[in-house]
């Protein structure tokens, strides 16, 4: 069975998530016209990893991060497709149904959405609704940003990077984690649930989910951000003074 290439519908729905017009996920449609499927991902059924001809699938590898993310909504339910960062020359492509354990061979198509084509002030690809933005400088020279952005509705946020105009995902427990520990937070009603950064999102100023996306970045890099650099938030030159300390690797 493998290695294969990527059939038609395959191919269609990977290079759906990875628009040509944008640099960061052209980047990877060219990767992968030189890859073939070598096998079956650590998640069984609907996860096929790309590699070069003659390799084999290396599951010592750790779960590489999410590049890009969408879902073909049907009659016959909702299917997803998952690309990941590549990793040892390997890329993890996943293509669920979230009704069966195949997906359909055929079936009427809805609507379909991803966050690959989301630009900062646009509604959420996937509700249509209004997003909560908050704009970090990324770099002192290049004068590029990047920007948070967070669904209320969805429950889901991401980080848009200028420089690639790629979107990713971020994990809602490791994030709302460093949020907690910032506003000191102990409570384990308050401090565990992390349904509660969206149903209270209001609560938190553009400071607060600023120093959270910078401490989890800093831990698991999304984007690059250059050192010294200084939020947008309207926040107290006092905190401005702790932030740009932390973001050099000093002490907040």
């Amino acid at each position: 069975m493998y290695p294969r290439p990527l059939s038609k519908r395959e191919r269609d729905w990977v290079e759906w998530i990875l628009p040509s017009d944008r640099k960061g996920y052209d980047t990877y449609r060219h990767m992968i016209r030189e890859m073939t499927i070598i096998g079956e991902g650590r998640r069984g059924n609907g996860e096929i990893i790309l590699g070069r001809p003659g390799c084999e699938v290396d599951f010592s590898a750790p779960l590489a991060p999410v590049l890009a993310y969408g879902a073909v909504e049907t009659n016959l339910g909702t299917i997803s497709i998952t690309i990941r960062e590549a990793m040892d020359d390997q890329i993890s492509a996943e293509i669920v149904s979230h009704r069966s354990d195949e997906v359909p061979p055929e079936f009427e198509e809805y609507r379909r959405w991803t966050y690959s084509i989301w630009s900062p002030g646009d509604a959420c690809p996937q509700c249509m609704r209004g997003v909560r933005e908050i704009s970090m400088p990324a770099g002192k020279e290049t004068h590029e940003h990047v920007v948070l952005a967070l669904c209320a509705n969805d429950r889901r946020l991401w980080v848009y990077e200028e420089s690639t105009q790629v979107n990713r995902l971020i994990p809602t427990t490791n994030f709302y984690n460093e949020l907690m520990l910032h506003k000191n937070i102990r409570d384990p009603k308050r401090a565990l649930d992390s349904k509660l950064l969206f149903t209270g999102l209001d609560s938190f100023s553009d400071g607060d989910l600023t120093y959270a996306f910078l401490t989890y970045n800093k831990l698991k890099t999304k984007v690059h951000i250059d050192s010294g650099v200084e939020t947008e938030s309207r926040e107290s030159k006092g905190f401005l003074k702790t932030l740009k300390k932390m973001i050099s690797g000093g002490s907040s």
